[in-house]
């Protein structure tokens, strides 16, 4: 079988800096017609949007998907509930370890891998302040070597 494509849509660096990482989930989305056409389009925000389980099921709410431009009468709220698709012991795993204090579901990125569209979400820890500034402390040192090493190279 020929390796699938994987075509990124939108990303969510904020999530990076303001939450630790511990394991990522690829879940399938639940949509309607005219907003896989805007998808493909490449219109889609989840700069705010937050996933939640509830009663046995995934959820993503304010994923922005705009409208379709000539969807007129069919298309949907841009900011609707949308259904995400996981396997049942996948999200009683994930129910699991959302019990545990401070954990939580946020979305990391939405692709399409072949013809359906997917979206990577990521159990997650929430940052203090002191772990920000570290991680700001570090990009800059990078930062500082690349430019040295750079500098050294032109010479």
């Amino acid at each position: 079988m020929a390796k699938e494509s994987k075509k990124m849509i939108a990303n969510n660096k904020k999530a990076c800096y303001d939450y630790f990482i511990e394991d990522q989930y690829e879940a399938g989305i639940c949509l309607h017609g005219t907003e896989v056409k805007s998808l493909r389009m490449g219109k889609c925000s989840i700069k705010e949007s937050f996933v939640r389980i509830e009663n046995g099921e995934v959820f993503i709410y304010h994923m922005h998907i705009s409208p379709y431009e000539k969807g007129n009468i069919f298309n949907k709220d841009p900011l609707r509930t949308r259904k995400l698709m996981l396997h049942r012991n996948e999200i009683n795993k994930l129910s699991g370890q959302l019990a545990q204090k401070g954990y939580t579901l946020v979305p990391l990125e939405v692709y399409f891998k072949g013809s359906l569209a997917k979206v990577m979400i990521g159990l997650a820890k929430g940052k203090k302040l002191y772990d920000k500034r570290q991680d700001i402390a570090k990009k800059d040192q990078r930062r500082e070597v690349e430019k040295e090493f750079k500098v050294k190279n032109l010479y």
